[in-house]
């Protein structure tokens, strides 16, 4: 099912309001539409351990498999993509050289299908590189993932007694914005433009009564100020069309750095009786206009960045490249970090 742009009463997202307010989960993303065709993604990555992140680029040509056991998705990736890890053994967040960028945010509310057996499955750790390597465009992606050719398949988080539960949002170099969930184990597709912020709970139909709710109330009245969802939601969704549109790219990335480092949670924070409001453990924006990958680390004090167009991502001449960011992601970088990277065996994905 995909659901287009539609308006929603302001009553309807005022007695939905209590509900939402209540949410405790953690990651923000958001797309800020600029001057001089300038498009940007900005995620923050709110987790309660060290995630065990590090940057990869993978060049086009790999051999990729769902990692759902029997009848496994199977493709060739198209595009090179430069990614950020989980635990090594799943895809976060990355951008491709085409400019698309995919970002996986936890939403405790998803539901997958029963796994069946006539359709190839894909493990939920390579969802976003499964997208990254096969579409160019939002629009290209939404066609494909409405097929349903594919059963989406979790598996447990590393560590922990519970399955991973997350949904996906995808932006493109043209500012097009999709973000994919599955409630009740049905697909459901937000495809516009206008969707421009994603947080975690609730699912993003409520979300978006949230934000009417709060263009009545208008952001230079009151903003919600707490490290809630819905609050980080209300925030990144005001300053996001706030900040000024600038042809200068270095002022158009301070301003994207201050909206996501304003719906970042405080390191080493902890909320009585909200256990998964989690600190902010590191934060990427993307350029898609210029394809820079900019990150910073909450335990280094700098940003770097890698500049896609600087990668060599030749099916053949193209090697997997790793920035090993260390424990934590303490490893400091500065500038640009392309001559920091060193070839590695890709990592492998985590299957069922």
């Amino acid at each position: 099912m995909v659901v287009k742009a539609h308006p929603v009463a302001c009553l309807g997202a005022a007695l939905l309001l209590p509900a939402l307010l209540t949410t405790a989960e953690a990651c923000t993303r958001f797309v800020y539409h600029g001057a001089d065709e300038q498009v940007i993604t900005a995620r923050s990555m709110d987790w309660k351990v060290d995630v065990g992140t590090n940057l990869w680029a993978f060049p086009r040509g790999m051999s990729r498999t769902g990692e759902a056991g029997a009848n496994s998705l199977e493709w060739t990736s198209k595009y090179g993509s430069v990614i950020a890890s989980g635990y090594d053994i799943a895809t976060t967040d990355g951008m491709n050289e085409a400019g698309l960028v995919a970002n996986v945010l936890w939403l405790v509310e998803s539901a997958y299908p029963e796994r069946d057996d006539s359709k190839p499955g894909l493990s939920l750790s390579v969802w976003a590189q499964y997208v990254l390597d096969n579409f160019a465009t939002v629009e290209e992606a939404v066609r494909t993932l409405e097929q349903e050719k594919f059963t989406l398949v979790t598996d447990f988080v590393p560590g922990e007694n519970r399955l991973a539960t997350l949904h996906l949002s995808i932006s493109d170099a043209e500012g097009d914005s999709a973000i994919i969930e599955y409630i009740d184990g049905k697909q459901v597709i937000h495809h516009d433009k206008s969707y421009q912020v994603m947080t975690n709970s609730p699912t993003y139909e409520k979300q978006l009564a949230m934000e009417e709710y709060w263009k009545q109330v208008g952001g230079t009245v009151m903003l919600p100020g707490t490290n809630r969802a819905a609050d980080r939601f209300a925030r990144a969704s005001f300053y996001t069309n706030a900040i000024p549109k600038t042809d200068d790219a270095q002022k158009t990335i301070a301003s994207v750095f201050s909206v996501i480092n304003n719906v970042s949670v405080p390191y080493g924070i902890s909320t009585p009786g909200q256990p998964n409001i989690s600190s902010t453990r590191w934060k990427t924006v993307s350029d898609q206009k210029r394809k820079l990958y900019f990150f910073e680390s909450a335990l280094t004090p700098n940003i770097f960045w890698l500049d896609l167009k600087k990668l060599n991502f030749s099916e053949d001449s193209g090697k997997v490249l790793k920035l090993d960011l260390g424990p934590e992601q303490q490893n400091i970088y500065s500038g640009m970090a392309n001559g920091q990277l060193q070839e590695a065996k890709p990592f492998t994905f985590l299957g069922v």
